[in-house]
């Protein structure tokens, strides 16, 4: 099945504590239906010395997000469903409320 969303997306998260906020896709886990959101759905991660990194400490990154919880940004700034259309011989992602293609 052809992904709809793929990364550099603009998203808006849906549910959670980071609702209604908006980022990029920086990685995309399709085995796992999961995106990574640049910026949200931070957590903190307790960080054992290593050689790599002899601080150690409390670490903050982005967890991965299932992909039901986001929905793409069309180009009116809301929230749209993607569908697929053929554009002559090429299949292109659209944005359900405004009709456009989306780029990627």
């Amino acid at each position: 099945m052809a992904a709809k969303i793929k990364k550099g997306d603009k998203v808006v998260l849906l549910t959670g504590k980071d609702k209604g906020k908006s980022g990029a896709v920086v990685r995309v886990l399709p085995k796992e239906e999961r995106v990574v959101v640049g910026g949200l759905n931070m957590v903190q991660r307790h960080t054992k010395p290593t050689q790599a990194d002899p601080q150690g400490g409390i670490k903050h990154k982005e967890a991965p997000v299932h992909v039901s919880n986001v929905a793409i940004v069309d180009s009116n700034g809301k929230p749209t469903r993607v569908g697929f259309r053929m554009d002559g011989d090429k299949k292109v992602r659209f944005a359900k409320t405004t009709g456009e293609a989306i780029n990627g």
